[in-house]
């Protein structure tokens, strides 16, 4: 301390509100949702709903799978304590602490109660990232030289490679398997719409069955952090605990929507094909190309040549 003023610690880092690579995600997928609601007028009948349906539902799918690969709150947890605010000070401060793991890395978040306290004002969320091609003890060692608070240094030491925890490993690998069975399950979203085009309806319906178990895959390769031992992370008498956040309980649901509609178009072309040709407007087109022709014209002349 020199006259009250912390020499070390620059001006603290204003939280991000978005993640810029969800937001281009989604912003992809609402472009082509307008893109379809712009042509959808041109289409009769019922079968203007059978498109609507089946479309927003695929683009639903295919956003979902994407955008969680970006997200940071496959496990969250939050805590409110009073903690020191920054090391070689014994100031304390009421804060949320919350801890929230994605795949790609965690973020740790420190809000104030209330935010402006001790003539600062407190809200930080933080990102030390894991993914390929990030180092988190360099990302780790980029804060403390930042000077962040330490309740947040507290917090990301706990997934160092050199913490005596030694969980950074087991999330580490997880994150990376649940990503890759993801990125599959995005490819075979993407046969999966092919086949529905082509038209080759059973085939789609076995591809949507093959996107929502890698799905399912994706959650239980990150389940399987939980069969291992965490160290506590305590404020004084309080500790902070995690459970499975929106991203993950998304997945499961979006998932169980792939399966259960594959379930479904397998069923009918095997029971109802009529009923499942409808619903992908191909009914009408399959009776035109067997209509038989109940007139037929024919020049005299050719037939009398001929014979």
């Amino acid at each position: 301390l020199f006259n009250g003023v912390y020499p070390f610690y620059p001006q603290q880092r204003k939280p991000f509100v978005f993640d810029v690579s969800t937001i281009i995600v989604v912003v992809v997928f609402l472009t082509f949702a307008s893109t379809f609601l712009l042509i959808i007028p041109g289409i009769r009948g019922r079968a203007r709903l059978y498109w609507t349906l089946r479309v927003l539902l695929s683009l639903l799918v295919g956003v979902v799978i994407v955008t969680v690969q970006f997200t940071g709150d496959w496990e969250t947890g939050w805590v409110t304590a009073n903690t020191s605010y920054k090391s070689f000070s014994h100031t304390m401060v009421n804060a949320d602490i919350g801890l929230h793991i994605g795949l790609a890395g965690v973020n740790v978040t420190l809000r104030g109660n209330p935010v402006n306290q001790i003539n600062e004002t407190i809200n930080y969320n933080e990102h030390f990232s894991w993914s390929f091609g990030a180092n988190y003890d360099h990302s780790y060692s980029e804060g403390l030289e930042r000077g962040l608070p330490s309740s947040i240094l507290y917090v990301a030491e706990k997934f160092t490679t050199q913490s005596p925890c030694d969980v950074h490993r087991q999330y580490r690998i997880s994150g990376h398997y649940a990503s890759a069975t993801l990125w599959v399950a995005f490819c075979t979203w993407l046969i999966s719409n092919m086949l529905f085009s082509m038209p080759a309806l059973v085939y789609g319906g076995y591809m949507l069955l093959v996107t929502g178990a890698f799905m399912i895959f994706s959650l239980l390769s990150f389940a399987t952090v939980k069969n291992t031992l965490v160290c506590p992370i305590q404020f004084g008498t309080t500790i902070l605990r995690t459970d499975y956040g929106g991203s993950f309980w998304l997945t499961l649901v979006i998932g169980l929507l792939c399966i259960v509609a594959g379930i479904t178009v397998v069923a009918l072309h095997f029971f109802n094909l009529d009923l499942l040709k409808t619903f992908f407007d191909l009914h009408d087109n399959k009776a035109e190309e067997h209509q038989e022709m109940t007139e037929v014209y024919v020049n005299p002349q050719i037939v009398n040549k001929e014979l």
